[in-house]
């Protein structure tokens, strides 16, 4: 089969990989019709480049078609269409009953001392093959996959995946209520989705992104869009709209940069060998932390910063007395598809389509266009700000 294989930092290629087959009684084996690119494969693209290995299939957002089932698979059928969840769980463990499927105690890495196993990662994460691809092997085929129904297109249903989740989990830990205002730092596909999910739910929403395109799309959809300039900061803007109080919660969706600046510490990291990086990546802190210092600074007193956006420093410096001063409380972590799909797909089969995912995609291509699209993507370049790879 064709796939999005990974061959340096920087350099990704499609080729001819073996196909999938089932290995365990409760795999499936699923066709892939959709598959997103996401700014964490930019992390494998750029920063996490010395946890990856020449071949690599990546991506970890499809939708696809049941093509094979394992002897022990009851709840699926060939041709069923379903949407594979980014992180990889058993559903029964005591963590997946908590609804906290993203540190899964089956697929945790204790190798690296990671959570749950994700799709088209790293080692860190399992280095499970990826979704960027023809076919995908789907583990636990009773319980991961969710089904959803033929007809609408991929688009209606592909980003339950991750973007949905992610963002919803966002907002959900921000613990707001309708009236109260929510700063969402960053406008990529995460940080739009937030902003499209807090409006929907009556909260009124501040956005900030360096590419001017951003913001506008985020206001589109009914955000207050914030402007970082010479004159005017973005919490110089907080303050002023908020009484000088600061918003009553703040989601960092920026996180980690996908590409760093010439000076930054994941720059340095990334010219050294592997075996030399690693441990850097590990015990270091590498991460620019700019967004977060100003969620941290822009949060009102007793206020909550919702961390989405990756980090992977593990000893980045924090305020710790501004924290502790402000009365912060900090929620952060990887999407608990499990726990939210549910609830978001029930929104998602209502006629109409609240949250614009039909058109949230700002480009489909095929996935023989992912080098350049990879590359687009890291540059902010054409408009692009969520991408649908169809094999």
């Amino acid at each position: 089969m064709r796939a999005v294989t990974w061959h340096g930092q920087g350099s990704v290629a499609v080729e001819e990989v073996p196909d999938p087959r089932l290995l365990l009684p409760d795999d499936a084996i699923v066709k892939v019709t959709s598959s997103g690119l996401c700014g964490t494969d930019l992390h494998l693209y750029g920063p996490l480049a010395p946890y990856m290995e020449v071949g690599d299939v990546i991506g970890h957002e499809p939708i696809g078609l049941v093509e094979e089932v394992g002897p022990a698979v009851t709840s699926l059928q060939v041709g069923d269409r379903v949407v594979v969840p980014s992180t990889v769980s058993c559903g029964a463990c005591w963590m997946c009953e908590q609804g906290l499927q993203s540190q899964c105690e089956t697929t945790q890495n204790h190798e690296h001392g990671t959570g749950a196993s994700v799709f088209g990662h790293s080692k860190l994460y399992g280095q499970v093959p990826g979704a960027q691809a023809e076919y995908l092997r789907v583990p636990f085929a009773d319980t991961l996959p969710i089904k959803v129904p033929h007809g609408p297109p991929d688009d209606r249903f592909v980003f339950l995946s991750d973007v949905l989740p992610t963002a919803w989990q966002a907002v959900e830990y921000t613990g707001l209520r309708a009236g109260q205002t929510l700063l969402v730092l960053g406008a990529g596909a995460i940080g739009d989705m937030c902003a499209r999910i807090a409006v929907m739910r009556g909260l009124r929403v501040l956005v900030t992104d360096p590419v001017a395109e951003r913001r506008e799309r985020a206001a589109r959809s009914g955000a207050i869009p914030l402007e970082d300039t010479v004159e005017v900061s973005v919490l110089t803007q907080v303050l002023e709209l908020t009484r000088g109080r600061g918003a009553d919660a703040v989601i960092d969706a920026v996180g980690m940069e996908a590409r760093a600046s010439p000076d930054s510490g994941a720059t340095v990291v990334g010219l050294l060998p592997p075996r030399l990086a690693r441990p850097v990546l590990r015990r270091a802190g590498v991460d620019r932390l700019a967004a977060l210092h100003l969620a941290l600074d822009a949060v009102r007193r007793g206020g909550t910063v919702s961390v989405v956006g990756i980090y992977g420093g593990a000893m980045d410096p924090m305020p710790l007395m501004e924290i502790f001063d402000k009365q912060v409380q900090l929620r952060m972590g990887q999407a608990n598809v499990g726990r939210w799909s549910e609830e978001i797909l029930d929104l998602l089969l209502q006629p109409d389509d609240l949250l614009g995912v039909e058109s949230f995609a700002t480009h489909h291509l095929p996935l023989e266009d992912a080098p350049t699209a990879y590359r687009s993507f890291r540059d902010k370049e054409d408009g692009m700000v969520k991408v649908l790879f169809q094999p």
